[in-house]
C-alpha cells in the first residue's frame, strides 16, 4: 500500500498496482480500513480507497461548520489515487467515478456512525454514467439514493418526507419494491427529491462533485457525536475520545442489475456459533437496504440459485477470512455484474453462547491457541452462560413466527417505542420492543428491552447485530406482524395486543407467544469444561515459567 507518509496530510492510500501493506496502525486508520488493507494485502478484491485518519477528521471542521483546508486537500489526494488506480474520473463526463464515504472508528460500532453512498453523482455524470454503462436505471437510481442521503445525514431531514415521494412513485408505476421502479419513473422521482431537497434545505443540491465529498466527510466525522453514537459508546462502556476516521472507497453497484447485489454474511453463525455461514443478500441492492433492517428479506430468492459459483466463492473467502484474523468475522460484500467485491470484515458481532461455542471449536481446529480464545472471552462472564428454553413449548398459544436473529427466550411486557420501553422498565418489568423496523437510532430502547421483534430486517441489519452483541433476543421479518403506533396495539396474525400485555419471543425456533410461558435453563458444561481447561493448562505453563526464571537466577 502505498501512504502519504512523507506528507504533513495523514492520509492511507489502497488498492492499485502497489502491493497493500499495513501502513497506519488502527488508532490512525479505524477498524475499517485497517481490515480492508488487511483484506487487499491478502489477495481479495477490494475496491481502492484512501482513508483520512482520525486524528485529522478531529480537526477536521472548521467553525463554521465547513470542511479546513486539510481536509480538503487529503480529500483531493486520494481522489487522484482512486482516479488513477480505478481509469474512472470524479466528476467526469465519460467514465466517471463515483465514491462512498463512511466512518471507521478504531472501535467497531455498527451502524452507529454516518454512510453515504454514490457521492459524486449530478446533473451531468448521471447522464454518462448512462452512456458508460448503457443501463439508465442505475444512473437514476444512484441520483436519486444520493439525494435523499445527502439530505438526510448532511442536512438531518427527516426520511419520511423523502419516503412518502418514493411511495407515490411505487403506487404509480405498480412496483411492489423499489427495487421494481423503472428508469423513467426514478428519473422523475429524482427531480421530485431535487426539488424537496432545495425545499427542506433552503438551497439546491450541490452539483460540485468535490463539495459533496467534502460535506459528507464532514457529516461522518459530526457523526461520532449523534446521539445513537453516544447511546451505544454507554451501552458498551466505551470512551468518546477515539474519533472517528473517514474511509472513501470507489463505488461498485449492486443495484447495476438482476446479476447483482448486497449482501452481508457471518462466517460461522453469530447466534450459536455454528460453524455455517450465515448471510443476508438482497438482488439489484446497495449494501444500505440490506443494513437498514428497511426491507423484507425473508423471501429473497438464494444467492445460491443464480449465482452458484458467486456462493462458493464466498464461502471460500469466509474460511480465507477466519485464517487471516484468527476469528470469526462478519463481512460486507457487493456483486456487480457476477463479479464479488469486498467492502469490510470485522470480528462478527455474536451472543455469548455463540462466543463461546466458536471459540472452542476454532481451538479445536487449531485456528488459534487456547490463550487466543481465553481474549475472544474477555469481558464475557463466560460462568453465567446458559442455553434457555421453554418448558412446555407445545401448550402455548402460537402467534406467529419470524427470523430469529439472536437465540433464548424473552418473556416481556410489549412496547412501541423506546419511551414506553423506558417507562415500563423503570416500573421494573422487563419489556420487549416490538417495532415495523427498527434502526440503530433505536439503541436506548434495545438496551434496556430482553427482546426485539420486527416486521421487517434481516439477521444482518445493523440494529439486529447491535442486539445480538447485547445478548438481547431478536426475531426480525414477521409477516404477520402490523404496529400502529397511534393506537398503541400491533396484530400477530389473527391476535390483538395492547401495549403492555405479555408477550413471549422464543429465539430458538422464532416463535411468538402470548403470556408468561416458564422456561429452564442449562449450562453448557462440555463447552465450559474445555474453557477451564484451557485456564488450568496456562496457569501451570506460568507456573514452570517462573519455576525456571527463579533456578537461573
Amino acid at each position: 500500500m502505498a501512504a502519504a507518509s512523507a506528507s504533513p496530510r495523514p492520509v492511507f492510500l489502497f488498492g492499485g498496482k502497489v502491493a497493500a501493506s499495513r501502513t497506519g496502525s488502527v488508532d490512525e486508520m479505524g477498524f475499517k480500513a485497517f481490515n480492508l488493507v488487511a483484506m487487499t494485502a491478502a489477495g481479495l478484491p477490494v475496491p481502492q480507497g484512501f482513508v483520512v485518519s482520525t486524528g485529522l477528521a478531529r480537526q477536521a471542521v472548521t467553525a463554521a461548520g465547513g470542511a479546513t483546508s486539510e481536509l480538503r486537500d487529503a480529500l483531493a489526494d486520494g481522489i487522484r489515487h482512486i482516479e488513477r488506480e480505478s481509469g474512472l474520473g470524479f466528476g467526469a463526463r465519460r467514465r466517471p467515478l463515483l465514491v462512498s464515504v463512511r466512518s471507521g472508528a478504531p472501535i467497531s460500532m455498527p451502524g452507529m456512525m454516518e454512510t453515504l453512498l454514490d457521492v459524486g453523482v449530478n446533473d451531468l455524470t448521471v447522464d454518462a454514467i448512462i452512456r458508460s454503462t448503457g443501463n439508465p436505471r442505475l444512473a437514476w437510481d444512484c441520483y436519486r439514493r444520493l439525494v435523499q442521503g445527502f439530505a438526510e445525514v448532511v442536512h438531518d431531514c427527516p426520511a419520511s418526507a423523502f419516503a412518502s415521494g418514493l411511495e407515490e412513485c411505487m403506487r404509480a408505476c405498480g412496483a411492489g419494491s423499489p427495487r421494481e421502479i423503472d428508469f423513467r419513473s426514478l428519473a422523475a422521482l429524482t427531480r421530485d427529491y431535487l426539488a424537496l431537497f432545495q425545499e427542506l434545505t433552503g438551497a439546491p443540491f450541490p452539483q460540485d462533485p468535490m463539495r459533496q465529498l467534502e460535506q459528507a466527510a464532514v457529516a461522518v466525522v459530526r457523526s461520532w457525536q449523534a446521539e445513537k453514537a453516544v447511546s451505544y459508546r454507554r451501552a458498551r462502556n466505551i470512551g468518546d475520545s477515539p474519533g472517528t476516521a473517514v474511509t472513501v472507497q470507489r463505488m461498485v453497484f449492486g443495484n447495476a442489475g438482476g446479476m447483482s447485489g448486497a449482501g452481508v454474511a457471518f462466517s460461522r453463525d453469530p447466534s450459536t456459533g455454528a460453524n455455517e455461514l450465515d448471510m443476508d443478500f438482497l438482488f439489484n441492492a446497495q449494501g444500505e437496504d440490506v443494513v437498514s433492517g428497511r426491507h423484507a428479506l425473508a423471501d429473497e430468492v438464494p444467492l445460491a440459485k443464480l449465482l452458484p459459483d458467486t456462493r462458493r466463492e464466498i464461502k471460500a473467502i469466509a474460511v480465507k477470512l477466519e485464517v487471516e484474523f484468527g476469528d470469526a468475522q462478519e463481512f460486507e460484500f457487493t456483486v456487480e455484474d457476477g463479479r464479488l467485491f469486498m467492502l469490510q470484515t470485522r470480528a462478527a458481532k455474536r451472543t455469548p453462547l455463540a462466543a463461546l461455542r466458536i471459540a472452542v471449536e476454532m481451538v479445536a481446529a487449531g485456528l488459534i491457541d487456547p490463550a487466543a480464545a481465553l481474549v475472544q472471552l474477555q469481558g464475557i462472564d463466560v460462568a453465567a452462560i446458559e442455553e434457555v428454553t421453554l418448558a412446555r413449548p407445545d401448550e402455548l398459544q402460537l402467534l406467529a413466527s419470524a427470523t430469529p436473529a439472536g437465540i433464548g427466550i424473552a418473556v416481556g411486557r410489549l412496547v412501541l417505542d423506546v419511551e414506553a420501553a423506558e417507562r415500563l422498565a423503570a416500573a421494573g418489568d422487563p419489556v420487549l420492543l416490538v417495532r415495523h423496523e427498527t434502526a440503530t437510532a433505536d439503541i436506548a430502547g434495545i438496551a434496556i428491552s430482553a427482546g426485539i421483534l420486527t416486521a421487517l430486517g434481516g439477521r444482518t441489519s445493523h440494529a439486529a447485530v447491535v442486539a445480538r452483541q447485547l445478548g438481547k433476543v431478536c426475531l426480525v421479518g414477521c409477516r404477520e406482524l402490523v404496529v400502529d403506533p397511534q393506537a398503541r396495539r400491533c396484530r400477530i396474525g389473527s391476535h390483538d395486543l395492547a401495549e403492555g400485555d405479555w408477550l413471549c419471543l422464543d429465539g430458538n425456533d422464532g416463535r411468538i407467544h402470548a403470556g408468561r410461558p416458564e422456561v429452564v435453563r442449562r449450562r453448557p458444561d462440555d463447552l465450559l469444561q474445555q474453557v477451564e481447561k484451557w485456564r488450568r493448562g496456562l496457569a501451570a505453563d506460568s507456573a514452570i515459567d517462573t519455576t525456571a526464571v527463579a533456578r537461573a537466577a
